[in-house]
């Protein structure tokens, strides 16, 4: 046995090989065709080789024969090119024959991981065949009843091997997706087998509430990834036979509706009976869901939409039912079912042009008087209110609300937030007539939507879904706002009212507790603001209003509760919100000096914030990220934003003697130094802040940077040195540009050394001062191109075009060293490679003139 599992090891392993290379993860799934090597074809073409790996599954234990099927997933998945056509068919009944013989003795399969392959065999059939080759097949007929029952008994014991199920899914999804274009005469019987496959995944789910509940078992619908991903695979195999699945689920949600009302109104009124129809309903809801946005993915007919108005219909009068018993009860599983259905009817009825006529409100305007999608757009927007309202404890309801509210804001069916098509604002301005819609643009305060307030029974996490309520908001009151700033003012009035109270709280003997709630919430909502806000007029309006006086209660917040990540955090993304110069919308007046004045409260809060959280001192290895280096990382994104967003003149401030601008640079040095190199680029969110506000800085700040003391030049290049080999080519590429323009200054400026003309001595002190640092210390550019010329050259390099950029500097510069690098990489090499290596380097510089940096660059 021991040999066998190690020959079975062995073919495996040579089957998983990437023989082409085009596979960055080969552990991944997804990766479904073997490129075998030609020479393999023999070997692929004698039917004992399928044969054999089939005995072996039937005659080795259960630990074996897996690895046995392991190999014949891996077999199925050979790429055809590999064989004719007449091959190919014989190749495949061959692997036909062996999936029935599997299926008439399936005792093996009762392992749960030869249960496993098996599953992933089957799925790999039909993603290497096309139908119209299976249905061919002399035994298609017996094999695919075979796999039909195989997968309704799987689903039926939906706790045995739950992982597994995805992959029959996989397999009845893509069969029933081709059925349009199967061209032959043969009947390819899944119009028999689908709806089946259907029926037995609803009725199981159904089957599981009482039993998941009586056990107090795992509940799969709370593994949300997972069933969304069943049920975009069940949309597809559902539209085979549409009419039998429609009246099925028809069938059963009266059913269960009935039972739930006769409950609810009985005057025993059992609690557990009650949360299993209510358990069995939210999987209804689901399914109802699924079937209507499986319009978008198959062609469908009036009829179709017919039926999914029969079935829309009973999933609004749910709505009302469940809405008539608040605020004594409410289920949160079924609230979130009923979010997903309203979403995926909102993508496949609402608001596209050609659907005004759908028949899908034929049904709903009869049973409720819904003609059209202006009336659905009330309903959703009662429901948001009804859940915003009520369900303001329940942080999955209002989350999965506030998602709802934030894609109808951003309009239909999707848009960047610069360019409103006129089929989105048209649907925009029809939202905005709502009532609810107005009610809630009056009345966003804590009186009427509960989530808002700042009580202490809240956790502080649960003031993070307020950015995306007032982004919404926010994008509706665009709608029709112009330049009308009292309506701008009328809006903000509630979070002015809040301001007050924190700054009366401050000049007061405060209440800390209360204070810092409220301006959590406060920084979150101006945030969600000012997201929303991308026109030059709307941002203005916002600036206007809070500076300068509620900026400084924002600047008094960091100094005080610089310890406390829950206060600063908030308020540090929401300067970094306001600094960002998204479509141009800080682009102020030319005798404005709101650039300006906003860039030096940007630049006093990162150095209070700054100076206060290094006189922390050394943190542990679990405080540093969430205490320090986030905090960090955010002031390091909000300075990027400020110095490449092109609304401040940076000369101004050294011309007029203000020192704003020199006091972050130093912070940023300051925060800097007190991160060890190793911490750069563990933490991600830290590395992608300060790798592009480094390209920043040396793109148009050199003069600070040679201005730096050498200990902190060292630091720079050596994170820049580090950075080069990163996995993230969004930092590898910004570490490039930066070295690209440090070479490049150094080369001009030792150019301007060689001229000894009168200009030539204008190089400033600090210009000589570097170049002298430099030619001290050659020893960090040189590795510096060692470690470009072995990324280009030994590993598979993902940016050929950034890591080219500083390369021919760095040789300029380095020149004898870079002809000992090619001498010592050439004689590394195997004799019979150096002569093309040797070739290779004398390509590279060949044309290539002495001193003539930007010119041969691109060559």
């Amino acid at each position: 046995q021991s040999l066998a599992m190690q020959l079975l090891k062995l073919v495996l392993n040579c089957l998983n090989f990437d023989f082409i290379g085009n596979s960055a993860d080969e552990s991944a799934d997804d990766v479904c065709t073997v490129q075998i090597p030609t020479k393999w074809r023999t070997i692929f073409l004698q039917p004992e080789t399928l044969d054999l790996f089939f005995d072996l599954y039937h005659s080795l234990p259960p630990m074996l024969s897996q690895l046995a099927l392991s190999c014949l997933v891996q077999f199925a998945s050979a790429r055809s090119s590999l064989f004719s056509n007449p091959e190919r068919a014989k190749y495949l009944c061959n692997l036909i024959k062996g999936v029935k013989q599997i299926l008439e003795n399936p005792q093996g399969l009762s392992d749960p991981g030869n249960y496993h392959e098996f599953c992933r065999f089957l799925s790999r059939l039909k993603t290497n065949y096309q139908l119209g080759e299976l249905v061919m097949m002399r035994d298609y007929p017996e094999v695919i009843q075979l796999i039909a029952n195989f997968t309704i008994t799987s689903l039926q014991h939906w706790e045995f091997a739950p992982n597994s199920v995805h992959y029959l899914l996989t397999l009845w999804q893509r069969l029933v997706a081709s059925v349009p274009f199967a061209k032959t005469a043969e009947p390819h019987l899944l119009d028999t087998y689908a709806p089946e496959i259907t029926k037995a995944y609803i009725t199981s789910r159904l089957e599981c509430v009482p039993v998941v509940i009586r056990d107090g078992l795992e509940d799969p619908l709370d593994d949300t990834a997972t069933v969304f991903q069943q049920l975009e695979q069940l949309c597809t195999v559902s539209r085979c036979e549409y009419e039998k699945a429609c009246t099925l689920l028809v069938q059963l949600f009266d059913q269960n509706a009935q039972n739930y009302q006769k409950i609810l109104h009985s005057s025993s009124r059992n609690p557990l009976e009650i949360t299993v129809q209510e358990g069995r309903l939210a999987w209804l809801v689901y399914f109802v869901g699924t079937f209507v946005g499986g319009r978008l993915t198959y062609t469908s007919t009036d009829e179709h939409d017919a039926m999914d108005g029969e079935l829309s219909c009973r999933v609004f009068q749910l709505i009302s039912l469940m809405d008539a018993q608040l605020p004594q009860s409410s289920n949160e599983k079924v609230e979130l079912a009923i979010l997903w259905f309203l979403d995926q009817f909102r993508k496949t009825y609402v608001g596209d042009q050609l659907q005004h006529t759908s028949k899908v409100y034929a049904r709903m305007s009869e049973v409720l008087g819904i003609t059209d999608d202006n009336h659905v757009l009330e309903t959703f927007m009662t429901k948001i209110v009804t859940n915003l309202k009520y369900r303001g404890r329940c942080e999955p309801v209002i989350s999965r609300t506030l998602q709802f509210l934030n894609d109808l804001s951003v309009g239909y069916p999707f848009y960047s937030d610069f360019s409103l098509t006129p089929a989105t604002y048209s649907l925009l301005k029809r939202l905005v007539k709502i009532e609810a819609v107005q009610f809630m643009l009056q009345n966003h305060t804590s009186k009427h939507f509960p989530f808002l307030g700042v009580s202490d029974n809240y956790s502080l996490s649960d003031l993070r879904c307020r950015t995306v309520f007032y982004t919404a908001l926010t994008r509706l009151l665009m709608v029709e706002l112009g330049e009308d700033e009292d309506e701008f003012e009328n809006f903000m009035r509630p979070l002015a009212v809040s301001f007050e109270s924190v700054t009366q709280i401050f000049d007061s003997g405060f209440e800390q507790g209360e204070a810092k709630r409220m301006l959590i919430g406060l920084a979150r909502d101006l945030r969600g603001i000012a997201f929303a806000l991308n026109t030059k007029t709307s941002y203005t309006m916002l600036f206007d209003w809070i500076y300068p006086a509620y900026i400084a209660v924002l600047q008094r917040a960091v100094e005080l509760w610089y310890r406390e990540p829950a206060c600063t955090t908030p308020i540090l993304k929401l300067m970094a919100e306001f600094m960002q110069n998204r479509s141009q919308r800080l682009n102020f007046d030319v005798s404005s000096p709101n650039g300006i004045l906003l860039f030096r409260e940007a630049s006093k809060m990162i150095c209070t914030y700054g100076n206060q959280i290094l006189s922390l001192g050394t943190l542990s290895k679990d405080q540093v990220y969430p205490l320090k280096l986030k905090g960090i990382s955010i002031c390091y994104s909000a300075l990027k934003s400020a110095l490449c967003g092109n609304y401040v003149s940076f000369g101004v401030f050294k011309l007029y003697g203000d020192n704003h601008f020199d006091n972050v640079l130093q912070a940023f040095v300051k925060m800097l130094l007190s991160v060890p190199h190793s911490d750069l680029l563990q933490y991600r969110k830290l590395s992608q802040s300060y790798y592009p506000l480094l390209e920043c800085l040396t793109q148009d700040h050199m003069s600070f940077i040679t201005s730096l003391e050498p200990h902190v030049l060292i630091y720079v290049l050596t994170s820049i040195s580090e950075g080069l080999t990163a996995v993230d080519t969004l930092i590898s590429s910004s570490c490039c540009a930066s070295l690209d323009y440090i070479v490049t200054y150094l080369f001009k400026h030792l150019a301007k050394e060689g001229k000894k003309t009168l200009r030539g001595r204008e190089i400033s002190q600090d210009g000589q001062r570097f170049l002298h640092f430099m030619q001290q210390n050659p020893e960090v550019l040189q590795q510096i191109m060692s470690i470009l010329m072995n990324t280009i050259i030994f590993e598979d390099c993902r940016n050929q075009w950034s890591v080219s950029r500083p390369l021919l500097g760095l040789i300029l510069l380095n020149e004898k060293y870079f002809s000992e690098l090619r001498a010592t990489l050439i004689t590394s090499q195997p004799e019979n490679k150096r002569e093309v290596f040797d070739r290779c380097f004398r390509n590279l510089m060949e044309g290539v003139e002495q001193n003539l940096l930007v010119k041969n660059r691109d060559r």
